[in-house]
């Protein structure tokens, strides 16, 4: 029987539907609080994390742990956790200090919406919440701390904090060489790829870690799932790079055409519109060539890969 790209599709959305129900109802459920939160901040929070998305980091926790053998239900507390930081991590880019942007997965961002201020402390309690999750939530112990370690890591000042800092300066340098007909305002690819390996693909890294440690993986099950992270994570900030410059604001949900508005240095601008799609499509076929060891149990994250360099949003 020959299996077509609409079965695959198929296939595909059946199984990431079913995850993605899943996760909405645990983020609905965890993020839920006690009288001792004020009502606007918890209103706030839920508008951030329960805005409709892709949820694709939870998704790598739950196909991680079930490439390793493990229990879906088991992973639902770190693949929360994971989304948790990823909102944190826009609500906070999202304000005018930073990225500077009015729209996000369709909607007004948090901050205008309730606030610079709000924005902020939505960021802060996200963080907490997602530690706490690790903390409290099924595992023991010696897990949780293991958790809480790696999500640590992924979210500090070497990875993604560090990340969006390094493209801020990238960003800033740029500016002030603009005006300077002698000046090169350009990085080096292996400079932009070192920003978005910190920047966007910890967390991929991360997430892919979460879902191995809660599912009990061997280290060398560990090592390639860490392996298609770093592949899948920078095949993802290329497409991204693309969809600002090829996209439409309906399809991303997000303002797209902003990347060239502020001067900043992208991988279409830095390599070419063409050439960024086959070195996506070079890192996805490098990303599942390193699921070789697990076999079919790995066959959604494949599929996942294959969406993540196609997709339109």
């Amino acid at each position: 029987m020959s299996v077509t790209l609409t079965t695959i599709s198929d296939c595909h959305a059946t199984h990431g539907e079913q995850l993605r129900l899943a996760i909405e109802a645990a983020l609905d459920r965890f993020a839920t609080f006690d009288a001792d939160c004020p009502a606007h901040l918890a209103e706030a929070i839920r508008y951030s994390l329960l805005a409709p998305g892709k949820r694709l980091r939870p998704k790598l926790v739950l196909m991680a742990a079930e490439a390793c053998g493990g229990a879906i239900d088991a992973a639902l507390p770190a693949a929360c956790a994971v989304e948790m930081i990823h909102a944190y991590s826009l609500v906070h880019d999202d304000l005018p200090a930073m990225d500077d942007d009015d729209l996000r997965r369709g909607r007004p961002t948090c901050h205008k919406v309730y606030g610079e201020a709000v924005a902020v402390l939505v960021g802060d309690a996200l963080q907490a919440r997602a530690f706490e999750l690790l903390a409290t939530e099924i595992y023991p112990p010696a897990q949780a701390a293991r958790c809480c370690a790696v999500l640590g890591r992924a979210a500090g000042a070497s990875a993604l904090v560090g990340g969006q800092a390094a493209d801020l300066a990238a960003e800033q340098n740029a500016a002030v060489n603009s005006g300077n007909s002698h000046s090169n305002s350009s990085i080096a690819l292996e400079d932009l790829e070192a920003i978005h390996r910190r920047k966007t693909g910890a967390l991929f890294v991360a997430s892919l870690e979460l879902g191995g440690i809660v599912a009990g993986a061997t280290t060398q099950q560990l090592a390639a799932l860490v392996e298609f992270g770093k592949k899948l994570g920078l095949a993802f900030q290329i497409t991204d790079d693309l969809l600002d410059v090829t996209g439409s604001q309906s399809a991303a949900g997000k303002r797209v055409a902003k990347d060239a508005d502020r001067g900043k240095q992208t991988f279409p601008k830095l390599l070419g519109i063409e050439e960024s799609r086959r070195r996506a499509a070079e890192l996805v076929r490098e990303a599942c060539a390193a699921l070789a060891p697990f076999g079919p149990l790995a066959e959604p994250l494949r599929m996942l890969a294959q969406f993540v360099a196609a997709r339109d949003n």
